[in-house]
């Protein structure tokens, strides 16, 4: 297949590309800055504010993968722009170069749009896929993971430090890229139906805050001390945050109230069927070699 990718450059789109590539397939990637040749990509210079690099990467494809979105932004206008005007340009220029096929990744704070801005875009933009024309599929990751990741070293260096920071309470899911990554490929040549997915590594009922950062320390090789924070301090460490890394902040207000609520666990009724994905890379094994990544990185 030819297939379409927003987002290749990113975490999750990186992993996507390279197992596309193994399987075979062709891809027409999307790319703010020039990358060096790869057989088997065509490049697409552009981005999801410009309708004729969409428009480009979308001709000849069999399917879209839409994994691009901004998951940092300084306001709800940024979430706006990235995830949801994103989202409606490449629908639509899907629809115009003739692709049915569409698969997004959104999130699973688009269960409670109300808590954080980040939340609120992605269920913006899944409503704007369910009211396309299009073969869509919709998947809504948990935490995702995974060597390459730069989004859960904050905590991978705490766990080498003996500490966990925690929000107050509450369960969690969670995947590994490869696996994710495996689930979109899959979603681009079966059609399941237009559905609303939430894959995890298969751990019935998640993981809570406190034993999925233990499982982070046994990746680094330490014994953790968990604190959980309550709300009000989390809030004064997103400020703290801000005012040192400034647009590198990880920790914000909006991912507070997100980190905040207490049920981020995977409906299993939406699990995706086993006869079209599995997850392959239980946890434990996952995360001890991100760790490892990071150390060959120099990152840890």
């Amino acid at each position: 297949m030819i297939l379409a990718i927003t987002g290749a450059t990113g975490f999750v789109g990186k992993r996507t590309l390279d197992l596309a590539l193994a399987a075979g397939h062709q891809v027409r990637a999307l790319t703010r800055r020039a990358q060096p040749p790869r057989e088997g990509v065509v490049w697409v210079d552009g981005s999801l504010e410009s309708v004729d690099s969409l428009a480009r990467l979308a001709s000849g494809a069999d399917a879209v993968l839409h994994i691009a979105g901004v998951v940092n932004a300084p306001n709800h206008i940024g979430f706006i722009r990235g995830n949801v005007e994103g989202t409606q340009r490449m629908l639509d220029a899907a629809e115009s170069m003739g692709v049915r096929r569409f698969v997004m990744v959104s999130s699973l704070s688009a269960r409670e749009p109300q808590l954080s801005n980040y939340g609120r875009s992605k269920e913006r933009a899944e409503a704007l896929v369910r009211a396309s024309a299009l073969d869509w599929t919709i998947v809504r990751p948990p935490a995702v993971y995974g060597p390459g990741d730069m989004e859960m070293l904050d905590l991978f260096r705490l766990a080498k430090r003996g500490l966990a920071l925690l929000p107050p309470g509450g369960q969690m899911s969670a995947i590994h890229a490869d696996d994710l990554a495996r689930l979109l490929i899959a979603l681009a040549q079966t059609d399941p139906g237009r559905l609303i997915l939430e894959p995890d590594d298969g751990v019935e009922g998640g993981w809570s805050h406190e034993a999925f950062s233990r499982a982070v320390g046994d990746a680094v090789g330490k014994r953790i001390r968990a604190f959980a924070l309550p709300r009000t301090l989390l809030n004064l460490g997103a400020m703290l945050d801000g005012l040192f890394r400034r647009s590198g902040a990880k920790l914000t207000r909006d991912r507070v109230a997100y980190f905040c609520h207490p049920d981020w666990v995977v409906d299993p009724s939406k699990r995706p069927a086993p006869d079209l994905w599995t997850p392959q890379i239980e946890t434990r094994t996952g995360l001890a070699a991100t760790a490892e990544w990071y150390r060959a990185q120099g990152l840890l």
